[in-house]
């Protein structure tokens, strides 16, 4: 079931073109990272699509609604991050989820404790924010988020200031939200760990998408990484590409096609080197990430 879906999303501002023929699905369950560059248009996509930031052209629609013409039946069951979750410091991270109730209708205490329980602050909810990390207002970010029950979560950088505890607690809470049903998309610079629970990426440079597959799909993309073990990497250096990377004396590790490898390894049998092994990795979500950005790098 398709929970959101963008088709066509441009925007511009002046005569500055900042998106262009942004298109995407998630479908309940899914779990998108939306990943790019700084200045790629992650989040005035995001802002697009909770209306924040006006479309030029294009269409966004939530849960069936186009949120042009409906748009508060569209964002009724959407919870959101972007960029840093405010909180009132002087008050508690309770206190502030109280406040955030009023703008829904009939959210209980028990509902506020059920988000306080799943994102791991019950033992410090009733602390000033002042007092919690930074880990622990993303925490309660997240909360509030979680707060009106959605069918469809955005995230823009939510692991920002988590310690490895606390993105490891975070995944495990996308995992069950996914499982539940919730469509979630996440915007962040860490690809090691969206690698670990993401099932589909969109990948956007310079306002238009690059790729738009499951993970799996874009790890087995044409070219792979090889790690080739030889006896000695000085007899074949000249046959190195500067892509190619020397990991050490006996090792290197070049991203290939599968005809590009057989030439390559063709090349070293004719050499007095002694070749031991050649073995075919996935690319990492990061490495697959650099190759169709054509060698930019999340920053």
């Amino acid at each position: 079931m398709s929970i959101l879906k963008v088709e066509n999303l441009s925007k511009k501002i002046g005569k500055k073109e900042i998106l262009r023929d942004v298109n995407f699905e998630v479908n309940a369950g899914d779990i998108l990272a939306f990943i790019g560059p700084n200045g790629a248009g992650k989040t005035t996509t995001i802002k697009c699509i909770l209306g924040l930031q006006k479309l030029t052209s294009g269409k966004i629609t939530i849960n069936g609604y186009d949120i042009k013409k409906d748009f508060v039946k569209a964002i009724l069951k959407v919870g959101s991050i972007v960029e840093a979750p405010e909180a009132y410091m002087y008050l508690s991270g309770y206190d502030n989820l109280l406040l955030d109730k009023n703008y829904y209708k009939n959210i209980k205490e028990e509902e506020i404790m059920r988000v306080v329980k799943l994102v791991g602050l019950e033992n410090r909810i009733y602390d000033k924010v002042s007092k919690y990390s930074l880990g622990m207002r993303q925490r309660l970010g997240i909360a509030r988020s979680l707060l009106n029950n959605p069918n469809l979560l955005i995230l823009d950088e939510p692991t920002n200031g988590l310690d490895p505890e606390g993105i490891k607690d975070l995944r495990e809470l996308m995992i069950k939200l996914a499982h539940d049903g919730i469509g979630i998309v996440i915007s962040s610079h860490n690809l090691s760990e969206l690698e670990n629970f993401c099932n589909k990426v969109c990948i956007i440079s310079q306002g238009r998408v690059l790729s738009l597959k499951s993970i799996d799909d874009l790890k087995k993309i044409d070219q792979a990484k090889y790690l080739v073990r030889v006896d000695d990497v000085k007899k074949i250096k000249k046959y190195l590409t500067k892509e190619d990377k020397i990991v050490n004396d006996t090792l290197i590790e070049v991203i290939k096609d599968e005809q590009e490898i057989a030439s390559f390894i063709k090349e070293l049998a004719v050499t007095d080197a002694l070749i031991y092994e050649v073995k075919r990795e996935d690319l990492t979500l990061e490495e697959a990430f650099i190759n169709i950005a054509g060698g930019k790098k999340i920053d």
